[in-house]
């Protein structure tokens, strides 16, 4: 659907949003403002990726913002965000997009009358990138809770899974808010020396991506510590049997030796045979305990 919001004469540039739009009703765009047929096919992509190229008319961007609707499992880019498509020079704006955004009708009812598009354009990305803030924040807090546990040693259904869909999420995140930090720089170019619009949205991409790293970090930082955890433990249950082993391979021995049936064994005819072969053991469960007690091994 194609949905001019503003005329050129009724404000200082025209301003058009096509929402889910077909093949067709992007072609009809691309004829009309002559834009390149290749800049249009990126826009029927729903897995592109953000970026910013410069067309002959137009500045083209693609923003991705995050889809508050999304699967709680999602892990992928096409799944976790939605696509904003941006052509715009001095007079015209075109906003392309497939679902309706609540970000982007924030900005348009807060500067569909605002004098430079430039100035919206930036709006835009900055609302792009506070889509990102209230979902890394609660996988912040998951990490921290998923952290507590780790360490006091309770056990968690499918632990691992969790952390790796967490560091999933993480990851698909910081692609995309790198993937923005080019669209920022050329934006901010084309725009006015000294514009607050472009200074503050380099402020909230120095703001996102410093939030954004500190978690990527703290994930990958948690999926190590459990690793460890894992084999610390892991290690202590292989001390435990191991101990136990050199206690009983020693009597097992013994056992072994004596429950065999050769005729001639004299110690079976010893009266004392049997309680010396107890205290022999005994004596060697003694000795081994001693051994393992010096060395700080229990």
């Amino acid at each position: 659907m194609i949905n001019p919001f503003r005329s050129k004469k009724d404000a200082h540039f025209e301003w058009i949003d096509v929402i889910n739009p077909d093949a067709a009703e992007l072609e009809q765009i691309g004829e009309q403002f002559n834009i390149h047929p290749s800049a249009i096919q990126d826009c029927l992509q729903p897995e592109h990726l953000p970026k910013y190229e410069q067309l002959e008319k137009f500045h083209f961007i693609i923003c991705r913002a995050y889809d508050e609707h999304c699967d709680k499992q999602a892990d992928s880019i096409r799944a976790l965000t939605s696509k904003l498509a941006i052509f715009y020079n001095k007079n015209v704006l075109i906003t392309i997009h497939r679902k309706e955004l609540l970000l982007f009708n924030e900005v348009v009812q807060k500067y569909q009358n605002h004098p430079n598009p430039i100035d919206v354009v930036c709006q835009l990305v900055k609302s792009c990138l506070a889509t990102f803030e209230a979902p890394v924040a609660k996988l912040d807090d998951e990490i921290a809770f998923y952290e507590s546990r780790i360490f006091l040693k309770k056990r968690i259904p499918d632990l691992l899974k969790s952390l790796y869909r967490i560091k999933r999420q993480v990851y698909v995140v910081r692609k995309v808010v790198n993937l923005t930090k080019e669209i920022i720089e050329k934006t901010t170019e084309t725009n006015s020396k000294g514009s607050p619009f472009s200074q503050d949205l380099k402020d909230y991409y120095i703001k996102t991506d410093t939030q954004i790293e500190e978690v990527y970090d703290s994930i990958v930082s948690l999926m190590n510590i459990y690793i460890s955890v894992s084999s610390q433990r892991t290690n202590e249950v292989m001390r435990t049997l191991t101990v136990f082993t050199a206690f009983f391979l020693p009597l097992t021995f013994i056992v072994g030796v004596y429950g065999m049936n050769f005729a001639f064994m004299p110690e079976l005819q010893y009266p004392w045979g049997y309680p010396g072969v107890l205290g022999l053991m005994l004596g060697i469960t003694i000795v081994v305990w001693s051994w393992f007690k010096r060395k700080g091994w229990l």
